[in-house]
């Protein structure tokens, strides 16, 4: 074998009836996998089910004024106050959000404030993603980075969201350079990030280290530099490691801008509607409930871009672990 010889892969094939042969990884053998996603689709949406079955009937038998013992609350109350009904939540959905002629629908202002928290949770995802993976390079390539930035990556998630939130807001109001002045969803769109830049730095340190040392040798002896092997074959052997890390880190991006939202008092977005509507539960009991529904929609949508994201990246994805 010269030194231009590189590793190849062959495609091989099996004998069939008739004398045909059939190629790995066909149509065919795909129908097994879009099985499963329909499955696990089917899964889901039944789970959501069983769980508005199960509140209704705890509304039905339950008591109406709970059960506790002492100061401890072992069973919430089921009065429509406490706990409507899961049609009442609904149809305030298509009811106008004040008693005002021109007030807008109920729907409307959870899918503007949904929107406004999304566009902000994207943004810290992108920038939690990105300095992730760069941390995860860097401790791969150094491990001297490794021992030095692993510990403060863990520790970093000890701090309180709630006790840093004023202060990334205190901090990012001084900032300014020319006409650039930092907003307040800036510093909520930071702490989003604060929290979705962990499990990715985890979860890509992992999977860049997951390639066999036989095949990591076998690169090395054919010459090939630090960044071909990180591309060929670090990078792809990743994939089934980085991928529920990103998927963690969207839940920890929707998350942390709520949290954030509620912390900091930005309006506009679904975590200060869920703290503003929950004061109407005593007259209103469907009210605190459509926000609700608004953060588990942006959850959803979340959940749903890494899923398109995983799509692209499928081949990559046998035997996937999670980070």
């Amino acid at each position: 074998m010269t030194a231009s010889t590189t590793p190849t892969m062959r495609v091989e094939t099996v004998p069939h009836s008739g004398g045909k042969t059939r190629r790995f990884g066909s149509r065919r053998s795909a129908r097994p996998g879009r099985a499963a996603a329909w499955r696990r689709a089917i899964l889901g949406a039944l789970g959501i089910v069983l769980v508005g079955v199960a509140w209704e009937l705890y509304k039905l038998i339950g008591p109406e004024k709970g059960f506790a013992i002492g100061d401890l609350i072992l069973l919430p109350r089921t009065n429509d106050m406490s706990m409507p009904h899961i049609a009442t939540m609904f149809e305030r959905l298509a009811e106008p959000l004040t008693g005002a002629s021109n007030s807008i629908m109920m729907w409307q202002a959870v899918v503007d404030a949904s929107a406004f928290s999304l566009y902000v949770a994207a943004v810290g995802w992108i920038v939690g993603v990105s300095v992730g993976l760069l941390l995860a390079l860097i401790m791969q390539r150094f491990r001297t980075a490794q021992s030095a930035v692993l510990p403060w990556i863990i520790l970093s998630q000890t701090v309180p969201l709630i006790a840093i939130a004023p202060l990334v807001r205190r901090w990012g109001a001084q900032i300014q350079f020319g006409d650039f002045v930092w907003e307040n969803w800036m510093s909520v769109a930071l702490i989003a990030s604060y929290l979705a830049f962990f499990p990715v730095s985890i979860g890509a340190l992992q999977g860049l280290n997951s390639p066999d040392t036989n095949h990591v040798e076998l690169f090395r002896s054919f010459g090939v530099g630090w960044w071909k092997t990180l591309f060929r074959l670090r990078v792809p052997a990743s994939i089934p490691y980085l991928i529920p890390a990103l998927q963690l880190a969207a839940a920890n991006a929707v998350i942390g801008t709520i949290v954030a939202e509620v912390s900091i008092g930005l309006k506009g977005g679904i975590g200060r509607m869920v703290i503003e509507f929950a004061g109407a539960a005593g007259g209103d009991p469907g009210k605190p409930w459509a926000p609700i529904f608004g953060a588990v929609a942006i959850g959803l949508i979340a959940a749903g871009a890494v899923g398109v994201l995983a799509l692209l990246v499928r081949r990559y994805r046998r035997g996937e672990t999670n980070a």
